[in-house]
């Protein structure tokens, strides 16, 4: 399966990220197929750059984005935002 994703680069408490397209069995910070784009979360406002349309070529070819990438994207106008939404990922606590 291949999956778009981040990789964070950067140093010691100041990350940087980059978005790529790598095959999910690969490393978090192994080689990847494309590098689709950049995100600075501490840049003042928000850094973020997609190669809109490398990103929508690999989403028709059936590449899955992470939730937090697919959120970039929608920001960024690579992805339309969907109606759906999606499960959330933390168990919920039973009441007694």
């Amino acid at each position: 399966m291949v999956k778009m994703r981040l990789v964070r680069m950067g140093d010691k408490k100041s990350p940087v990220y980059r978005i790529v397209v790598v095959d999910a069995r690969k490393a978090a910070t192994g080689e990847y197929l494309d590098k689709v784009g950049f995100y600075d979360p501490r840049s003042n406002p928000v850094t973020l750059t997609v190669d809109v349309e490398k990103a929508k070529d690999w989403l028709s070819k059936g590449v899955q984005p992470t939730e937090t990438v697919k959120s970039l994207l929608v920001a960024s106008g690579a992805m339309e935002k969907s109606d759906k939404l999606s499960p959330s990922k933390t168990k919920t606590k039973k009441k007694k």
